[in-house]
């Protein structure tokens, strides 16, 4: 089991994560793409402590193999994911895509609409490569107003309803909805902190692990 992260790596590092999923999916062993913003790319954390690395470790622990490729970058929106996702496809030719994108689109309060329409072509782009794709869903604070924050929450299960997708309706659910949500976010209230990832782990993993193969050697 691998895991490439891109972003911050230079081309030598990219060059490595492509070479390494292709061998996997060559091989025939699932290869994740996970394709996300802040909230997937360790933003204020230790490397190795975010939820994607530590799907690896509770993907080795239950002897699935597979490479997990983290192609998530702060600040993303879904028109980035969505221009970035091609190559990302041709590098990675990934088995299984899970996209986490959308809340740099409300923050910045980009027509829904737009949004919508990039995850959609970005899981469409996914599934006629063959990959399964897996949409997270995020949900935004009731300060938006409630017509803005239903609007935005139901834009996930429109996608994933529309493309016949495995959908986590809320990356975030048992964190920021937990009593002590405070504590289990960094100082700018927006990214949770590391002892709130097992957690986000937690809502993906039913979900993907559907997905997976019932056995991998």
């Amino acid at each position: 089991m691998t895991t490439a992260a891109l972003g911050s790596a230079g081309s030598a590092g990219t060059w490595t994560a492509a070479a390494q999923a292709q061998a996997t999916s060559a091989a025939g062993k699932p290869v994740i793409l996970v394709l996300g913003d802040s909230l997937s790319a360790e933003y204020g954390l230790k490397r190795g402590e975010g939820w994607v690395p530590l799907l690896e470790k509770r993907l080795a622990q239950q002897k699935i193999a597979a490479t997990v490729v983290n192609a998530s970058i702060s600040g993303d929106t879904s028109s980035g994911g969505r221009a970035r996702f091609p190559a990302l496809l041709g590098q990675h030719k990934p088995s299984h895509v899970v996209v986490e994108l959308g809340a740099n689109d409300a923050l910045r309060g980009l027509p829904l609409p737009d949004t919508e329409s990039n995850l959609l072509q970005i899981t469409k782009a996914a599934q006629a490569a063959g990959a399964k794709v897996l949409i997270v869903g995020i949900q935004v604070p009731p300060n938006y107003g409630g017509d803005y924050t239903r609007r935005f929450e139901a834009v996930f299960s429109k996608v994933a309803s529309a493309t016949k997708s495995a959908l986590v309706p809320f990356l975030l659910k048992g964190v920021a909805d937990a009593p002590d949500a405070i504590s289990l976010f960094q100082a700018d209230r927006i990214h949770p902190t590391a002892a709130a990832q097992p957690q986000l782990l937690d809502n993906v993993w039913p979900e993907l692990r559907k997905l997976l193969p019932r056995q991998s050697a």
